[in-house]
């Protein structure tokens, strides 16, 4: 859910360098779940009760992983026709019909499980 000037500079970034060819479905959903896989390296056998101080000092760590993750399936989402913004509204609809606050609150437990 970029703003269209940053899609916009995405998409010239990676016509500059003839890189479309490579952005096919798949190795685009690889690449965005490496990268989601290589955030999770930040957390990598660090006990819960250190957690906090690790992330606060590899935050500029995390933020480019973050911006990785957010890049591909930016890429993804136009290169499918899709308007991001427009997916993640419909999921929460989604999301809010299965999990309603008297129910869910408070909870993890899935949708399907809910009393």
């Amino acid at each position: 859910m970029l703003s269209e000037a940053t899609l916009a500079r995405l998409l010239e970034f990676r016509e500059q360098r003839d890189w479309r060819q490579f952005h096919t479905f798949r190795n685009l959903a690889v690449s965005l779940s490496l990268e989601a896989a290589e955030l999770l390296e930040f957390t990598q056998w660090v006990p819960e009760a250190q957690m906090e101080r690790v992330v606060a000092a590899r935050k500029a760590e995390i933020a480019a992983e973050i911006a990785d993750i957010a890049i591909y399936l930016q890429f993804l989402a136009h290169d499918l026709g899709l308007d991001l913004e427009r997916c993640v509204r419909d999921k929460l609809a989604v999301n809010e019909a299965r999990y309603p606050v008297d129910k869910a609150r408070g909870r993890s437990t899935k949708y399907d499980r809910l009393d």
